[in-house]
């Protein structure tokens, strides 16, 4: 958790901003916690990073094209030092919150890193981003867009009981994992929408946290109306490919190994593999997106970070990290059946 002294300072950065800019994840903790924040700020835009790893220099220009006198990066494992140079150069403040477990070295005096990874004693744990925005902002009114952040990341919040009892047809009797809830009820449903949502065009994307800025009640976000018809026929398109995709992918068991590429428009190997996981415990995953000569990959496993860590120096212009058991990674498409080898030495 946040130290109070870093509440303090994060609450003094937020009476500071006038114009901010966020940038955030391009998954639904990533956005949920964006949605927490400009709720309860009431000013700023937001960007959504669908490159991975890096939030590298081309967002940058979204800086001076918003004249933001801010900028806050949620949930984002990398940034790069060109993006960082860009911005200390014209003395915008950076507000870094994450909750992965990185080495950075901070060399920036503009940049102000808040990650609980980092943090000594009691005080050193990984909770989402959505979550540790959530425990500041406070506000109930946005209660369900905190669960739906923490639950998505795989991560039962304190609150949980509380959402329970203001949103008992969102929810399930004797749900205790976080996967149960996003898996098996009416919220986890619609956090699997907004994941979704998010695979589309920047514009659709823009569209779709618009809506959710303003957007009154859990009730309201599936509710049949002009505003959000694009978001809604967008997850319902999306939603059949990706089941399509899931049952292809358990059909590519070997051994303590599902091991599952394919390619196309959707890139969702985080979702699929999260899912497949979920449903095989036991076993390690590995969902590689082909998009040229990358491919991104979403690794699931017990210790997979350390088995990771072991084969990728192995691999030439590879890059990945994550936490203990969710990795993700890219490596050139053309050594992908040479990384399953070694994979599957590994694990079986």
């Amino acid at each position: 958790m946040l130290t109070k002294k870093q509440i303090n300072e994060l609450k003094e950065h937020f009476e500071k901003c006038q114009n901010p800019v966020f940038y955030y994840d391009n998954d639904a903790d990533g956005l949920c916690s964006f949605l927490l924040l400009r709720r309860f700020l009431g000013k700023g835009k937001g960007v959504a990073v669908k490159n991975y790893p890096d939030l590298n220099l081309q967002y940058a220009r979204k800086v001076h094209e918003f004249n933001s006198d801010y900028v806050f990066i949620l949930d984002k494992p990398v940034v790069s030092r060109e993006f960082l140079e860009n911005v200390q150069a014209v003395n915008v403040p950076v507000v870094w919150i994450d909750h992965h477990d990185t080495k950075f070295k901070n060399e920036f005096h503009n940049l102000h890193i808040y990650n609980p990874t980092r943090n000594k004693g009691k005080n050193n744990s990984s909770e989402p981003v959505t979550y540790l925005i959530y425990k500041i902002t406070k506000r109930k009114e946005d209660l369900w867009i905190a669960m739906m952040g923490c639950i998505a990341d795989h991560y039962m919040p304190d609150f949980a009981k509380d959402f329970a009892k203001h949103y008992p047809e969102y929810w399930k009797e004797g749900i205790r994992k976080p996967f149960d809830a996003y898996y098996k009820t009416e919220v986890g449903r619609i956090a699997q929408s907004l994941g979704f949502g998010l695979k589309d065009t920047t514009k659709n994307v823009v569209l779709m946290q618009n809506f959710l800025i303003s957007c009154p009640s859990l009730a309201d976000v599936f509710m049949e109306s002009e505003g959000n018809l694009f978001f809604r026929e967008k997850c319902l398109e999306t939603r059949k490919k990706y089941n399509a995709l899931i049952e292809k992918a358990k059909e590519n068991i070997s051994g303590n190994l599902i091991f599952f590429y394919y390619s196309g428009e959707l890139g969702i190997s985080s979702e699929i593999s999260n899912e497949l996981s979920y449903y095989y415990p036991k076993k390690y995953i590995c969902v590689a997106y082909i998009k040229g000569g990358v491919s991104n990959i979403s690794l699931r496993g017990n210790n997979i970070r350390r088995i990771f860590g072991k084969i990728i120096k192995k691999f030439e212009l590879a890059s990945g990290g994550g936490h203990r058991n969710a990795v993700g990674a890219r490596i050139r498409s053309e050594d992908l059946i040479k990384f399953k080898n070694a994979l599957e030495k590994e694990v079986n």
